[in-house]
């Protein structure tokens, strides 16, 4: 008979383990309802971390902003987050969460975490005791004063802007940005207003704080908003439909991002320069000239010749989706003896179709990701990098 073997008893992560999930899982999710953006840090070693309180979305905040090494505790009150077994599960499991009575023994709870801060753990308290609104701070409480005096531990104010946006009290979520500020500890016997005060005043300074950018980002926009922005997108499209290889909705991906506002105008000036080019190739071709034409290929033009002997004028509404550039298509025109004026016209629906669409769109992306605009750079990197690739598939795909 096999002698039975020892039950294993049940462990759970470490905390600086489980501290960094739940930085990850908050982080995500505050990035997709608006970003979120964290100004100074905790010093090393144990503190209790007090911060202003407006919404329930505050934890998550935090817990996104502080560091995994201090594995946050998050003081919540034992009424709501501890009264059924789910809010329990919940609050501990997502939250780092523990109880703390808001009638009667609160204060044992929280001297009760002091060998924790001992350890070097932050315990994140709400002085304030409940949601406050309007930005205003109210009265502290002394009990996490007392703890971090007890605890010997200094006292970190936070101050947190945007949370009330994001998921107001007995509101519904939407999509905002969320501010955290870490200010500079206090040590000593703190007292309660000094405390607030603290709180309030980083509080304020994120609520102003202006949203984070990217020096390439301000330039870009600065140029396309500015009275060159339009005369470069119209000599961008309009060399596109001659000779020059890059497609005017690059320029337009690169500078509506930057600057959403100008997405309409920009749009409608490159497809103005698009159709003025185009206008122009096709007259260059009927009369014998050719022009360079870097990045097509033979098969392309034989294609073209195909669709237009087939089709004439209206082959161009193929242009936008089979890859071929739009002067192959406005050159095969004026060889194959195309009326400038249905060119211009089937050209026009064809050619505003797409150059509309993929303004408008980006220029939507832009006002969408405005949270993130620091991020513009990598962005810009990315979509190099992408557009090289899928140029140089396209150009594979219509060789041999």
């Amino acid at each position: 008979m096999l002698p039975q073997l020892p039950q294993l008893p049940r462990t759970e992560l470490p905390s600086a383990t489980a501290a960094w999930l739940r930085r990850a899982l908050w982080s995500v999710v505050l990035t997709l309802t608006g970003g979120v953006t964290h100004r100074g840090r905790l010093p090393r070693g144990g503190c209790v971390v007090v911060a202003n309180h407006s919404s329930h979305a505050d934890t998550a905040a935090l817990l996104a902003a502080l560091d995994s090494r201090h594995a946050p505790l998050i003081g919540a009150a034992a009424d709501y987050w501890f009264a059924t077994p789910w809010r329990r599960r919940v609050c501990r499991h997502l939250a780092a969460g523990f109880p703390v009575r808001r009638t009667g023994g609160g204060l044992d709870d929280l001297l009760g975490m002091a060998d924790a801060l001992r350890a070097g753990r932050a315990v994140v308290l709400f002085p304030e005791g409940t949601r406050g609104r309007d930005g205003a701070v109210g009265d502290f409480r002394r009990g996490a004063l007392l703890l971090a005096e007890r605890a010997g531990v200094p006292v970190v104010p936070v101050g947190l802007a945007g949370t009330d946006r994001l998921l107001p009290k007995h509101g519904r979520l939407r999509r905002t940005l969320v501010r955290v500020h870490i200010g500079a500890p206090l040590y000593g016997a703190v007292p309660p207003a000094a405390a607030r005060d603290a709180v309030q005043e980083l509080t304020d300074r994120a609520a102003g704080a202006p949203l984070p950018d990217s020096r390439l980002r301000r330039r870009v926009a600065a140029v396309a908003a500015s009275r060159w922005g339009l005369p470069l997108a119209f000599a961008w499209a309009f060399a596109e439909a001659l000779s020059w290889p890059l497609m005017p909705e690059l320029f337009l991906a690169v500078a509506c991002v930057a600057a959403p506002r100008a997405g309409l105008r920009l749009s409608l000036t490159a497809l103005a320069g698009s159709l003025a080019g185009g206008l122009l190739s096709l007259q260059l071709a009927a009369s014998g000239a050719h022009l360079p034409a870097p990045l097509t290929t033979d098969r392309m033009r034989a294609e073209v010749s195909r669709q237009l002997t087939d089709e004439g004028a209206a082959a161009v509404r193929h242009q936008p989706w089979d890859g071929i550039p739009f002067k192959v298509y406005a050159a095969g025109a004026g060889r194959a003896g195309v009326p400038a004026a249905d060119w211009l016209l089937t050209s026009a629906r064809a050619r505003g179709t797409r150059t509309l669409t993929v303004g408008l769109a980006f220029a939507a992306l832009g006002a969408a990701a405005r949270p993130w605009r620091r991020r513009y750079p990598a962005y810009a990197a990315l979509l190099g990098g992408g557009f090289t690739l899928g140029l140089g598939m396209i150009v594979n795909g219509w060789s041999g």
